[in-house]
Order: structure tokens, then C-alpha cells, then sequence
């Protein structure tokens, strides 16, 4: 398996009803291409062999005979090819018609599985032709030259590589108990379901959700394929629908309505799913089914192969289409976290320090918000600027000038002359510009927002962000501590799209043009005096690497643990151009950073096991009283060879 994937295809093959022959001609054809294309398995419509609508044809012998005659053809095509097909074909034994699956490989029919569900009503009528899976018994049958079995129990094929997989057919899904509940529950990985599901107006739509759905709640990839073009349109039509899906997000869909055959390929990453099933004590611990019935399906040479399914280069952002909602709703969060505390505390007054920055920007917005919602008056938000060594004009102009169109309580405390008495209490040379020099002014502005909060009665609001916390970037017992930390699990790719949207969506002109120049504004602590030209000359990323890398590897390293070598090979499909939003890097900058994110993770924990309380928002977090625990001795040994052999 590669780094976890396994490649799956979904065809629709153009067909004719009744004519085995030509419609198993069309399945070769594409089985063939997706064999070429490296595809491990591929699923095609229900009774595909002869067509969804042939009706009272199927009460032919002559027709169900055919049927098999066909699948003797693709068991002679298989022979020297890898791909397992699953197709869907009436089958005939002990006097009963089966809506059924094959599944075959290497010239191996390797199961028949029957549908459960019959629709019998509106425009269908299958029990007219078909007897279901719950009317059989456990049955040793004789059929396209095999001896197999027909079982309704649950049944799964287990790959040379450990994939599992189930397989149910249309209306299956539409039940209110639907197979793949009980498959997935037994182990089964990935569903592949055989359909013929004609249009109707707000049908599709409803597809989609009930297959997301039900990739979303078994934990499972879902790969479906629905009959179209050459079905009769006698009464209805058939569009032709294929989806493949991973935990409730689309990976790949088919054009409806195509008048050409169709294939649909992606990858499905059983190791992903296999950590959020180990995680989820709900499925652990829903009800088990009996021990199912396992088949071995053919062991086949290893395939290494690329990746080629889209990698968000940055997944803590949301798609375009979603991007406002997504931001209001975060918003909300922090901002329904901080009315909380206010609430409980009886506080009426925040203190925190504005730096012109984007951290400390959305946590001035988030009060805004939520003094506005608590009906208090924004002078009670006291915003404290403290310029220090480093502080340049654009930054500082930038935070006086947000304070004032905002309407808060502004104040201007320069920290120079207290860090300079400072540097000669503990006897350092100002001229040398290391750790000391950089947190004794962060201390420094920590002070002073502590012993404001009890002058005023108030509490310190955290600036802090998810990927600072990440790398340690941060200075213990300085900007690391607050009374209540509103960013705490924002990343910062994240952090921009949020102020952008308040920038555009709700504040004045004048707000909403200093707001765009923060987010412009290169991202630094400004401890370092600046350059010559009175530019920032500390720039964070040139000292601790890209956030959109780092950002990138801590979600794939938290949310999923994968490994070193699994998170590399992600980002250098995520990061190689294809996504016009992310800047584009080589595989040694990737591998450069990658060990610098896992040895400042290790070795700051320490920082994070004393976290200030904050609101979570995403499905990663660093909080140690929620969703991370780690010891702050752990060694990162193992972490950083896996990065040297890469």
C-alpha cells in the first residue's frame, strides 16, 4: 500500500439492454484502462451485465443465461490482470433470481453478493423479478465454472495489503438500517456500492448527503457507481452517477447526464481512516455484529505509486465556497468562549497589548465582538501599544490607528527605558542581541498587562496562536500567559482569512484599510531593532521556517499521527504548484523544516503543559486539558531519524 492509499475506480459503462455481449465488451474496456492507470479495485452498476431496466426480460432463461456466459468472458479477460471488478449480474439457483455482485480477479469469480434491500414501490418494482438476500440460506452454489458460496451474513474481501471491503447495491443505502452499518462494524474499510438510481428533481442533491452521510458516520470510504447512458428511458432516466468518497468528503465525482462511458479514479487512505476509527470510543463501542465472513482475495505484486489525489496544501483553511460561513462561525466561537468568561467573572474591562500584528488584531476584534454583544461599552477594552527596541512606524501607526477607529480605551507605555534598567539588574550587554535581549522585553509588556488587569479590574486576553504554541514560539511566562487566550487555536494561515473577513464584512472604511495593511504587513515579533530604512528587520519566518509548511505538518501530525515519512509525501504533493493559494517548495525545503517542526514540538512542550484557558475551535488542538497530552521529556529521537532517511 502506498503511504496508507489504496486506488479505487468507479465506471460507468455505456450500455444497451439485453445485449450482454456489447455491455461486457464496454465493461472490459474499461476495466483495461483502470488496470493501466494502477487501480486496485473498480465497481460497476447494478445488474450492469444486462442492464437495469430490462423488467419482465429478466423472467427470460435465455437472458439469465447470457448473464453468466458474460461473466465467463470477464473471468477469461481477468486472468493476468491484478484489478479486482465488482459487476453487478442477475444470478439464477434453486429456482431463485439474485440481484448480485461478482467479484472478480485474476480469472477468479471470488464472491457473489446478494442486494438486501428490493424497492418495490414508486417506479420500482424489483420484487416482481428478484428475491433478496434476507430469503436465502447459506448456500453452496455452482456458477460460472466456480463453487463459491451465497451467504446473507456479512461478508468482507480482505487485499494483500489489508484493505477490507464490503459491498451493498442501491437501495441498500437508502434503508434505514443500511448493510454497510453492519459491514464497517465488522471491519470493512471501504464500501462499493452498485446502483441504478434514476433523476428526479432534488434527488441528487439528496444523493450526495445520504453518501456523505454514511461515509461520515461508518468512518469508511464509499465508492459508487449508478447506471446511465443506454438504460431505457421508457419511464425514467438514468444520469449516471459516481462518487468516491472518504469519510464524508467527495474526493472524485462523474459528469451527470454524459452521453461517453465514464471512469472516476482517487485514492482512499485506510491508514487515515484506521486512526479515526481507533480514536472514536463511539464506533469502538457501538454494538458488534457476528463474526463475519472473510474472503481472501489474490495476492499481487506491490504497486508504488504516486499520489494523485488532491492534498490541501492548507487544511486548517476552508474552500473558497465556504469561506465565509466557516469564518463567521469561528468567530463566533471565540467570541461566545470570551462572553462566557466575562460573564462568569463579572469583568467589564480587558486588557490586552496591540502590536499592529495579526495575532493581537483578531483578539482586538473578537473583544470588539463580544463587548458589542454583551451590550458594554467598548471603552471598557483597553488596548495597550508598547513600543520597545524593535517597533517600526508602520506597525505602530497601525495599532494607534485601529485603537482609535475601533472606539476602545488606547494607551502608549514604551518599554525601552524598564528593559534597559533591566539589562543592568542582570548585568547584560544591550548590544548583544540574543534569547535574553528578545524575552526581557516580552516579560516586560506581560507586566505591564498583568499589573493593568489589577489596577482596572480586569482580565488579560491572550494573542497567542495554534502554530506559535506549535513551535514554542513563544516566551515562557510572557506572551505564553494570559487570563484567557482567544486564538489559542487559530493557526496562522487561518488567522489572515479571519481578519480579512471582518475587514470586508463589518467595520468602517477607515478600520477596514489598516486592517488590510496588518495583513500585509510581514509577520515578527519586532524584538530586533529595525534595519536602516526603519523596516522590520525580524522576520519569523526566516528564523523558524513557513507557517503554511509548518501549519501543514502539524495537522497531519496531530490530527492523524501519521509519521514522518507519510506527512513528507503529503507535502510534496500538497505544496508542488498545483494550488495556486500556496507557495510552492522542493523536496529538501520540505524535509529541512519538517525536522525543524519535530524538534521545537518535542522540546516545547513545557510551554504547552501550562497553557491558559481558551477556546477550542478546530479539530486540532494543543490544549493540555483537552485534546493533548504529552510529556514535556519526551524524546523526538525516533521523529528526527525517519527525517535523515528521507
Amino acid at each position: 500500500m502506498n503511504k496508507g492509499f489504496i486506488k479505487v475506480a468507479s465506471a460507468i459503462p455505456k450500455i444497451k439492454v439485453a445485449d450482454c455481449l456489447y455491455n461486457t465488451q464496454q465493461i472490459e474496456t474499461l476495466i483495461a484502462q483502470a488496470e493501466g492507470k494502477g487501480v486496485e479495485i473498480i465497481v460497476f452498476p447494478e445488474l450492469c451485465i444486462t442492464g437495469y431496466t430490462c423488467q419482465d426480460l429478466f423472467r427470460q432463461r435465455f437472458l439469465i443465461e447470457k448473464a453468466e456466459t458474460s461473466i465467463l468472458m470477464l473471468l477469461d479477460f481477468s486472468r493476468k490482470l491484478d484489478i479486482i471488478s465488482i459487476v453487478g449480474v442477475p444470478v439464477m439457483f434453486n429456482d431463485v433470481l439474485i440481484n448480485c455482485a461478482a467479484v472478480i480477479q485474476r480469472g477468479t469469480l471470488l464472491g457473489l453478493m446478494p442486494k438486501t434491500y428490493l424497492p418495490n414501490y414508486h417506479e420500482f418494482y424489483e420484487k416482481r423479478w428478484f428475491a433478496s438476500a434476507l430469503d436465502i440460506t447459506d448456500t453452496e452454489i455452482k456458477y460460472a465454472g466456480n463453487t463459491l458460496r451465497i451467504s446473507a451474513k456479512p461478508t468482507l474481501f480482505r487485499t494483500c495489503n489489508n484493505a477490507l471491503f464490503g459491498i451493498e447495491l442501491c437501495e441498500d443505502v437508502w434503508a434505514p438500517q443500511p448493510p454497510s452499518d453492519n459491514l464497517c462494524l465488522s471491519g470493512a474499510n471501504i464500501i462499493f456500492n452498485l446502483s441504478a438510481s434514476n433523476e428526479l428533481i432534488g434527488k441528487h442533491n439528496y444523493l450526495k448527503a445520504l453518501l456523505s452521510q454514511q461515509s461520515a458516520r461508518t468512518l469508511c470510504g464509499y465508492v459508487y457507481s449508478s447506471c446511465g447512458f443506454g438504460e431505457s428511458t421508457q419511464d425514467v432516466v438514468y444520469g449516471g452517477n459516481a462518487f468516491i468518497y472518504e469519510n464524508g468528503k467527495l474526493l472524485e465525482e462523474a459528469q451527470r447526464f454524459s452521453l461517453e462511458p465514464q471512469l472516476i479514479i482517487s485514492q482512499i487512505d485506510i491508514e487515515c481512516l484506521s486512526i479515526e476509527r481507533s480514536v472514536n470510543t463511539t464506533f469502538i463501542n457501538s454494538q458488534k455484529v457476528p463474526e463475519p465472513i472473510i474472503i481472501e482475495t489474490l495476492c499481487v505484486a506491490p504497486k508504488e505509486d504516486e499520489i494523485i489525489r488532491e492534498i490541501n496544501p492548507w487544511p486548517f483553511v476552508p474552500k473558497d465556497a465556504d469561506m465565509s460561513y466557516s469564518c463567521d462561525e469561528i468567530f463566533s466561537i471565540q467570541v461566545a468562549g470570551l462572553a462566557k468568561r466575562l460573564v462568569h467573572t463579572g469583568c467589564k474591562t480587558v486588557i490586552l497589548g496591540i502590536s499592529g500584528g495579526l495575532d493581537s488584531t483578531l483578539a482586538l476584534l473578537v473583544c470588539i465582538k463580544t463587548f458589542d454583544k454583551l451590550h458594554l461599552s467598548r471603552k471598557g477594552i483597553i488596548g495597550v501599544t508598547m513600543p520597545g527596541f524593535g517597533t517600526t512606524d508602520r506597525t505602530h501607526n497601525n495599532a494607534l490607528g485601529l485603537m482609535e477607529s475601533l472606539g476602545i480605551t488606547s494607551k502608549e507605555i514604551c518599554i525601552s527605558d524598564a528593559v534597559i534598567q533591566h539589562f543592568k539588574d542582570i548585568d547584560h550587554d544591550m548590544s548583544v542581541h540574543n534569547v535574553t535581549y528578545e524575552n526581557s522585553q516580552a516579560r516586560e509588556r506581560t507586566q505591564i498587562l498583568m499589573d493593568l488587569s489589577n489596577k482596572y479590574n480586569g482580565l488579560v486576553i491572550g494573542t497567542g496562536d495554534l502554530s506559535e504554541l506549535a513551535l514554542g514560539w513563544a516566551t515562557y511566562n510572557g506572551d505564553h500567559m494570559s487570563m484567557y487566550a482567544v486564538n489559542v487555536s487559530i493557526p496562522k494561515t487561518l488567522i489572515k482569512y479571519l481578519v480579512k473577513f471582518i475587514a470586508i464584512s463589518s467595520v468602517d472604511t477607515k478600520s477596514c484599510d489598516i486592517l488590510l495593511d496588518i495583513i500585509d504587513t510581514p509577520i515578527s515579533p519586532e524584538l530586533i531593532p529595525a534595519d536602516s530604512n526603519g523596516d522590520i528587520s525580524q522576520k519569523t519566518e526566516d528564523l523558524v521556517g513557513p507557517y503554511e509548511l509548518h501549519d501543514f505538518y502539524l495537522f497531519y501530525t496531530l490530527r492523524y499521527g501519521f509519521e514522518p515519512s507519510k506527512v513528507y509525501a503529503l507535502a510534496l504533493k500538497a505544496f508542488d504548484g498545483h494550488d495556486a493559494r500556496a507557495s510552492i517548495y522542493d523536496a529538501s525545503t520540505i524535509k529541512h523544516w519538517l525536522k525543524v517542526f519535530y524538534k521545537r514540538f518535542f522540546s516545547h512542550q513545557f510551554k504547552r503543559s501550562c497553557l491558559p484557558d481558551g477556546p477550542k475551535v478546530g479539530s486540532v488542538s494543543l490544549s493540555p486539558r483537552g485534546d493533548w497530552r504529552m510529556p514535556s521529556d519526551a524524546s523526538s529521537e525516533m521523529w528526527l531519524k525517519e527525517c535523515e532517511l528521507l
